[in-house]
C-alpha cells in the first residue's frame, strides 16, 4: 500500500515539474515572443499616403484637385464564406459572386489579411454598404485622397497620371517610403516631379478586435501633404492648341523664346488622366495601349517627321556663315532642277524665276536650296542642325524624349556601309531624307533663332518653384545672318505671295517658315487616294516679329500643305498667347468653362472651319 501511494506521489511531482518547466518556457523563455504576437494581432498598422501637391498654370489656374475615393476591404478571417453571404456581399458590391471568390482567393496585402474587394466605389454603393455592413462581419470602407483632373483630357501629355507602384519601383529605395497602396507619378511632370508632389506619408497605430473592427487609435503620425508647383504652361495658350489640334493627328509647342519656358504642349489624339486616378480597368487600359493612332504617345517629343522646308532655315543660316551664299545671291527657278541626271522638282511647278535669298525663304523655292545643296558638304550641314539642337535631346522635364535624326557621310557609312551621294545632300537641304526632328526640336531650333542666337534648357516647371536652372548655349551664328532669317520668315507671313500667309494675324505680327513633308513618291499617291500617304503639315513661327514672345511649332501628320494645315493653327495659337496676356482670372474661368463644356464634334466642327486655302498657302 505504502509503495502504491509513494508511486502516485512522485508521479504527481513529476507532472507538476513539467507543467511548471512549460510555464517557465511560456512566460520566461518565449514571453516576448509572444507578447509581440499578441500584439500585432490586436494592434493595425495603416500608412496613409499623403494629399499630393497641387499643379498649377503660370498664371495659378489649378489642373488638378486632390478628391476622396471610397474602397471596400475585408479582414479575411472575419468574414463568413458561406453561399448566403458570399452572393448578398457580391450583389452589394455589384460583382459576380465567381469575381468576389476569386478575390478572396487572392494573397492580402502587408501580411494585415485585409482585402480590397472593389475600388472607387459609388457615392450610393458607400451609402448602401455603411448601412448593411454590420451583418458582414471584417467588411469595411477605406477612404483615400486621389487624384481629379479638372480639365479631362487638357494638357494629358504634360500633366501625365498616377497608378500604383510597378514591380520595379517597390524595389527601389526611392520608394522605400511609399505606402504599397499608393499612386505615384508614372508620367508626365506627375512622373518627372513626383518627389515634389507626393509628400511624406503618415500612419496609424490602431487597435481591433477579433473581426478587424476599429476599437481605437493608439497613435497617430500625420501625413505631410506634397508641395504645390506651378507649371510654365498657360492654360488659355494649351485650351487653343488642343482645340485646333482636334480631329488631327499631330503635335504643337509653344515657347517663351527668351526663357525657354514651354507655354503649350499639345499632342493628339489625347487621353483623360482621370481614367488612371483610381487604377485603371484592363479594358480601359487596352483602349488605350491598343488604339492604332497612340494617344498615349506624345508626339511633341517622342515622334521624329522629317522637318521639309522648315529645314531651309537652317540651310541657308550653313550657307551665309559658310560664305557660300549672300543675302543678294539669286538662283533661277524653272519649276525644276536636273541633279544626277535626275529632274528634282520645286512644288511651285511654274517656278519662281530669278529668286534671292529673302524670297527664297518666304515662297520656300526649293530649287534655289537644291542649288545651296550642290554647293555644301553634308556634314557642314549637320554641324549647324546641331548647333541648334537637332539630332539629340533638348533636357525638357518630361520623360521620353527621343533625338530625331541628323545625318552625316560617317554615319551613313557606320551603319549603312555606304558612301554619301550629293543628290541627299540637296535632299537634306529640304529637310527631306534621313533628316528627322520633333515638334519640340524645331519649336526650340525657332526660338534660337529669333533670340540672339541661344539654344535653351526647355522646362514645363517654373523657375522659381524649383524648375531647372536657365541652361543655354551659344549656337555660334551672327547676328546678322539670324536677321536675314527672321526677315525672310516675316515675309512668309507677311507678304502675299509668302507660303505662310494663312498665319497673318490683325492681332500682332508674326513671322513663320512653311513645311510640307513628302510621305511616299506622287507618283505612288496619285495611284489612288489614301489619307495615310498624304503628305505631313509643318509651321514654325514666331511673334511678335520685333521683340519675340513665343515661338511655335506645329505638325499635322498626313495634314498636306503647311501653309494650309498648319500655319492656321500657329495663328491661333500665338494669338490665344497674346490675349491671354491680358485677361484677368474670371474671364480666364468663363471662357475655360465654355470651351470644356463643348462636345468632341463641336470642337472639331469649329477646328475645321479655321484652315485656309488662300493664294500664297503652299508647301
Amino acid at each position: 500500500m505504502e509503495r502504491r501511494i509513494l508511486a502516485s506521489s512522485y508521479l504527481v511531482l513529476l507532472v507538476f515539474a513539467l507543467l511548471v518547466l512549460k510555464l517557465f518556457n511560456l512566460q520566461i523563455i518565449r514571453g516576448e515572443e509572444y507578447k509581440k504576437v499578441s500584439d500585432n494581432n490586436r494592434l493595425k498598422i495603416v500608412r496613409r499616403p499623403a494629399p499630393r501637391g497641387i499643379i498649377y498654370d503660370r498664371n495659378g489656374m489649378a489642373f488638378v484637385s486632390d478628391m476622396p475615393f471610397f474602397d471596400a476591404s475585408a479582414v479575411k478571417k472575419g468574414l463568413p464564406e458561406d453561399w448566403n453571404t458570399l452572393f448578398s456581399l457580391s450583389s452589394l458590391l455589384n460583382i459576380s459572386t465567381e469575381t468576389l471568390k476569386a478575390i478572396l482567393n487572392k494573397p492580402p496585402v502587408n501580411n494585415s489579411d485585409e482585402i480590397k474587394l472593389k475600388e472607387n466605389l459609388s457615392f450610393d454603393e458607400v451609402a448602401t454598404l455603411e448601412a448593411r455592413k454590420m451583418e458582414f462581419p471584417g467588411l469595411q470602407v477605406d477612404v483615400r485622397t486621389g487624384r481629379k483632373y479638372l480639365y479631362g483630357a487638357l494638357a494629358g501629355h504634360v500633366l501625365g497620371y498616377l497608378n500604383r507602384l510597378t514591380p520595379g519601383q517597390l524595389k527601389n529605395d526611392d520608394f522605400s517610403d511609399v505606402p504599397q497602396e499608393a499612386f505615384v507619378g508614372q508620367y508626365g511632370a506627375e512622373k518627372f516631379y513626383d518627389d515634389l508632389l507626393r509628400g511624406v506619408a503618415g500612419g496609424e497605430i490602431i487597435e481591433v478586435d477579433a473581426m478587424g473592427r476599429e476599437i481605437r487609435v493608439v497613435s497617430f503620425e500625420p501625413s505631410i501633404k506634397g508641395k504645390d508647383i506651378r507649371l510654365t504652361i498657360d492654360m488659355m495658350t494649351q485650351l487653343e492648341a488642343e482645340r485646333s489640334l482636334a480631329g488631327k493627328t499631330g503635335a504643337v509647342v509653344a515657347v517663351d523664346p527668351q526663357t525657354g519656358e514651354i507655354l503649350a504642349l499639345a499632342s493628339s489624339p489625347s487621353f483623360d488622366p482621370n481614367l488612371f486616378s483610381g487604377g485603371i480597368s484592363h479594358d480601359e487600359w487596352s483602349s488605350l495601349a491598343d488604339n492604332p493612332d497612340k494617344p498615349l504617345l506624345n508626339r511633341a517629343i517622342q515622334s521624329r517627321y522629317p522637318p521639309a522646308s522648315t529645314f531651309k532655315v537652317i540651310t541657308a543660316i550653313a550657307a551665309l556663315e559658310q560664305g557660300i551664299i549672300t543675302e543678294d545671291t539669286t538662283f533661277d527657278c524653272r519649276g525644276s532642277l536636273k541633279i544626277g541626271g535626275r529632274d528634282v522638282g520645286c512644288w511651285q511647278k511654274k517656278g519662281h524665276g530669278r529668286i534671292g535669298l529673302h524670297r527664297a525663304l518666304a515662297e520656300s523655292c526649293d530649287v534655289y536650296f537644291y542649288e545651296i545643296g550642290k554647293r555644301i558638304n553634308i556634314n557642314t550641314l549637320a554641324d549647324y542642325a546641331q548647333r541648334f539642337g537637332l539630332g539629340r535631346t533638348s533636357g525638357i522635364d518630361i520623360n521620353g524624349e527621343i533625338t530625331g535624326m541628323v545625318p552625316t557621310s560617317e554615319w551613313k557609312e557606320r551603319v549603312k556601309h555606304e558612301k554619301w551621294y550629293m543628290g541627299e545632300t540637296v535632299s537634306a537641304s529640304i529637310g527631306q531624307g534621313y533628316m528627322t526632328a520633333t515638334p519640340l526640336q524645331m519649336a526650340m531650333l525657332t526660338a534660337a533663332v529669333v533670340n540672339g542666337g541661344r539654344l535653351i534648357k526647355p522646362s514645363i516647371l517654373m523657375r522659381d518653384e524649383g524648375g531647372p536652372s536657365l541652361n543655354e548655349e551659344s549656337v555660334r551664328v551672327r547676328a546678322e545672318t539670324l536677321d536675314i532669317i527672321m526677315s525672310g520668315m516675316r515675309g512668309a507671313v507677311q507678304e502675299r505671295s509668302g507660303t505662310g500667309w494663312s498665319a497673318n494675324s490683325k492681332l500682332t505680327s508674326i513671322g513663320g517658315k512653311t513645311g510640307t513633308a513628302q510621305v511616299v513618291g506622287k507618283d505612288s499617291f496619285s495611284k489612288g487616294y489614301n489619307k495615310k500617304f498624304k503628305d505631313h503639315a509643318w509651321f514654325i513661327s514666331f511673334a511678335p516679329v520685333n521683340n519675340a514672345e513665343i515661338a511655335v511649332a506645329v505638325f499635322v501628320e498626313n495634314g498636306g500643305f503647311g501653309g494650309v494645315a498648319a500655319a492656321p493653327i500657329a495663328k491661333n495659337v500665338i494669338e490665344a498667347y497674346m490675349k491671354s496676356k491680358t485677361e484677368n482670372e474670371k474671364l480666364r474661368l468663363e471662357k475655360l468653362k465654355e470651351m470644356t463644356e463643348k462636345s468632341m464634334p463641336e470642337i472639331v466642327n469649329e477646328a475645321s472651319g479655321t484652315e485656309s486655302s488662300e493664294p500664297g498657302s503652299g508647301d
